[in-house]
């Protein structure tokens, strides 16, 4: 008896053992599911690129679409819990003209990743739960939504809740809230927040404390005087939204210049007077 308990226990592998061999499996499994992910969206981004140059129902389109469609649901295959292949699967599915789309399939896919905290579906199924409809009440889901996208410091969705703050759509009316929103999405790179937040410094909105705190943190590489001077944080703004292609960016910019420029004229003046 002690013979064959020896034999079993010789052929049961170690737990560290099995703990490793399943991470291995789960990280390949992810790697493969992420390689497929990219194939399908460098396909969407083509039909992009050209989609405004043809029909949405294009035939030289459509093997495009399928084969992105094919890469997504193969990543699914290989990984059912990555939620990056099923919020691009359900745009898929709502989005284009792809042979078999279905968009109560779409709408289910998009759904589960918000759900499993994909913050890209988040913030969509915010976008399209804002539906301005007397029969449908959803702006609660649809705040739901858009403030689990806000927590994980999606730029779309920290701009559309600044713009919710600043308008009173749905909450108090708070400019301190919706400047913050707009500092943070700006951040990340969102021209519309970075021209937000510098226009309402302009017209003398007030740079909330939290954006201080946060800015003094930046330690050395935040400079004393764009913390405390709204003219400089604004030029800030506007240079971001320009990098990031905003032509609003550069005309703020260009504004600035011109006003300073009156202003340097306009000192000279008085001093020879």
């Amino acid at each position: 008896m002690q013979r064959q308990l020896l034999k079993k226990l010789s052929l049961r592998p170690p737990n560290g053992l099995t703990q490793f061999n399943q991470r291995r499996e789960m990280h390949s499994r992810n790697k493969k599911a992420m390689e497929l992910i990219a194939k399908g969206w460098s396909a969407l981004k083509e039909v992009d690129r050209v989609i405004d140059y043809c029909e949405l129902n294009d035939r030289r389109l459509i093997p495009l679409l399928r084969g992105a469609k094919e890469n997504f649901e193969l990543a699914l295959e290989a990984d059912n819990s990555n939620t990056h292949a099923r919020y691009w699967l359900s745009k898929l599915h709502l989005k284009y003209h792809v042979p078999g789309a279905c968009k109560a399939i779409g709408a289910a896919l998009l759904v589960e990743a918000a759900d499993m905290g994909d913050p890209d579906a988040q913030y969509e199924l915010g976008c399209r739960l804002r539906v301005d409809n007397e029969y449908v009440h959803s702006d609660q889901q649809a705040f739901h939504y858009i403030e689990k996208a806000v927590d994980q410091l999606h730029p779309g969705a920290l701009y559309l809740l600044g713009s919710v703050y600043l308008t009173g759509d749905c909450v108090k009316k708070d400019i301190a809230s919706a400047m913050w929103c707009f500092y943070r999405a700006s951040d990340k790179g969102h021209p519309g927040a970075a021209i937000a937040f510098g226009s309402l410094l302009l017209r003398g909105a007030e740079i909330p404390e939290s954006v201080t705190k946060f800015s003094s943190k930046r330690g050395p590489l935040a400079r004393k005087e764009s913390v405390t001077d709204p003219i400089e944080m604004a030029r800030e703004r506007f240079q971001i939204a320009a990098k990031a292609g905003c032509d609003l960016g550069l005309k703020w910019l260009e504004r600035l210049e011109e006003e300073e420029k009156h202003l340097l004229t306009g000192s000279e003046m008085a001093e020879q007077g």
